[in-house]
């Protein structure tokens, strides 16, 4: 097999904001040498039409996930800290958006 190179750069993940304020979500990936050009890469690409103010361009491989094998137990519920669900007082009467 011939040897290639990698032409395109490192994968790059891109996260919009459509409004001031609001969550980023995540639009895609670019590929980029640097975050200069992964940024311009990502304004051309998620923000021609005026979709986003806000752009992050994070590197692929700084993201950390929960793997599958693992997801079950670190989702779990904690069902011993009695004191992260409010049971253990009552509301007082007359109390509004408790």
């Amino acid at each position: 097999m011939p040897h290639t190179t990698n032409t395109q750069g490192p994968l790059w993940e891109v996260f919009t904001q459509k409004k001031s304020g609001q969550p980023f979500t995540h639009a895609g990936s670019v590929h980029a040498f640097d975050k200069e050009m992964a940024i311009e890469n990502a304004r051309d690409l998620y923000t021609r039409r005026g979709e986003a103010t806000g752009l992050w361009v994070v590197p692929a491989e700084a993201i950390v996930a929960v793997q599958p094998d693992e997801a079950a137990p670190f989702f779990d519920p904690s069902d011993d800290k009695i004191y992260r669900y409010p049971t253990f007082y009552e509301v007082p009467e007359g109390a509004k958006n408790i």
